[in-house]
């Protein structure tokens, strides 16, 4: 499984949406983790970007047809990039320096 960090703007229907139905919030995220997608973490932000979402996901595929999705639907404008626990990171640094001795 990945991590992943996907970073949406609400579009104008998007706003209208919300305003009439706050609650669509939770739907969405039923819809996404049908799909494949986990939400571990979700916030709602300041500035250029409407929402945070940190999801799990089996691989990139799943995540790229997850956002696609989402996006088709005229109401979200979805930003994702994969990310990596630090914990696996140092890990993956160990590694690469053990190698090179």
């Amino acid at each position: 499984m990945g991590y992943y960090v996907i970073l949406t703007k609400l579009t104008a229907e998007g706003r209208k949406t919300m305003m009439k139905n706050p609650g669509r919030i939770w739907e969405v995220n039923k819809e996404m983790e049908a799909m494949g997608a986990k939400i571990l973490a979700q916030y709602a932000t300041l500035g250029p970007y409407d929402y945070v979402n940190i999801v799990e996901a089996a691989n990139n595929s799943v995540v790229a047809r997850v956002t696609a999705e989402m996006g088709s639907r005229g109401t979200i404008e979805p930003m994702t990039m994969a990310a990596t626990t630090i914990e696996d990171l140092v890990k993956e640094i160990s590694t690469a320096n053990a190698m090179k001795e």
